[in-house]
């Protein structure tokens, strides 16, 4: 009995290249999620953070 070639699909393409591209980042990046987009914060917004924190104690 002959078996069919079984012809690779568009999803099929996608699948795999999503798949890839996840593979390549989590190598580049490490496990876990990383964003990628961040936003640029002011440097007039306040924050707490002592390494924001100017030295100079008024």
């Amino acid at each position: 009995m002959k078996r069919r070639k079984r012809q690779t699909t568009l999803d099929d393409y996608l699948r795999a290249s999503r798949r890839g591209n996840r593979e390549a980042e989590q190598e580049l990046l490490g496990p876990g999620f990383h964003s990628r987009h961040s936003i640029h914060a002011s440097k007039k917004t306040y924050t707490r953070k002592q390494k924001h924190r100017s030295t100079e104690v008024s």
